[in-house]
């Protein structure tokens, strides 16, 4: 089941739970029900909103990813379910134990499947030679020489036009792949989680501040598919991208509801990262060593995004 994505940004909402749905009473609008089942990611973009109890262990108690934002409407914070899988101390165990050139092996399929999909980000835009598939297949274990880098110099001013920088604290195209980055980044996290990982401990990641590194690990071949919808924004758009539009935000959302090839199938785009994170745990385990990585553009949308209005 493709569970969903829900924003919540009228100013004085009240979320509550009620016969297990989430109910949300918003000042001069209908009262609004969810079944918790169906809710993968909660976004609270309302510096007023009032919670229950309840409604925190309802959605942890599903498995559900709760983000809150900041005035800048970008991702503050995120809770995330603690009981996530049956054997997750031996998982722990495992990952841990892993070894430098298992480590090694994961940072460079992580990296050569980004720039592949880098490469069709481009291409999907201005076909033509951008070389970021031959630099994948230059990929080596561990990525000693940091061909991430090297395609990123290529990819940034040929999507975005030679004056663009990639500057977290500048608005516009920049606040919109913050804000895509940080709830993928989410989701994500989630995913690792609920497959008994360590989400702190990454494979190449180690800021020790950073308490998702791992996440940050497997979130690097999904990033594309947040260049590839604020691109088509800009496109669409002759205004400068603005987060206060909530028009932006629930498209950025929305990119959760996209199908994408990831090996022999086609999942929606949070079922697809699901399926890394499982693959990634069985690489860390010493199951499988292959990792299940998206290919390509998604190929079409599953509509489940709701955001209230």
């Amino acid at each position: 089941m493709l569970r969903k994505t829900i924003e919540i940004a009228t100013p004085g909402s009240r979320l509550s739970v009620a016969h297990r749905q989430l109910v949300i009473e918003r000042p001069e609008l209908p009262k609004a029900t969810v079944p918790i089942e169906d809710i993968g990611v909660v976004v609270v973009d309302d510096r007023r909103a009032v919670y229950t109890q309840a409604v925190f262990m309802e959605l942890l108690g599903v498995g559900a990813t709760i983000l809150v934002t900041g005035s800048d409407h970008l991702p503050l914070g995120m809770m995330l379910p603690l009981d996530a899988h049956h054997i997750q101390t031996e998982r722990h165990r495992a990952q841990v134990e892993a070894s430098l050139p298992v480590r090694k092996q994961i940072w460079r399929s992580l990296i050569a499947a980004k720039l592949r999909q880098q490469g069709s980000v481009l291409d999907h835009f201005s076909p033509g030679p951008n070389g970021l598939a031959a630099m994948a297949v230059r990929v080596k274990s561990g990525d000693p020489d940091n061909l991430e880098a090297q395609g990123a110099q290529r990819y940034w001013p040929l999507l975005f036009g030679k004056g663009f920088r990639r500057d977290r604290d500048e608005d516009g195209i920049n606040a919109a792949l913050n804000y895509g980055y940080a709830i993928v980044r989410a989701a994500t996290a989630r995913a690792i989680v609920a497959s008994g990982l360590i989400p702190s401990l990454g494979v190449f990641h180690k800021n020790r501040s950073n308490p998702f590194c791992l996440a940050d690990d497997l979130f690097e071949p999904y990033r594309p598919y947040v260049d590839w919808r604020v691109k088509l924004l800009t496109k669409e758009r002759s205004e400068a991208l603005c987060l206060d539009d909530r028009t932006i935000r629930a498209a950025l959302l929305s990119i959760f509801n996209e199908t994408v090839k990831i090996g022999e199938r086609r999942l929606p785009l949070l079922h697809a990262i699901e399926a890394s994170a499982a693959s990634l745990c069985r690489a860390l385990t010493g199951e499988d060593r292959q990792l299940v990585l998206p290919e390509g553009l998604p190929t079409g949308p599953d509509i489940s995004l709701e955001y209230d209005e």
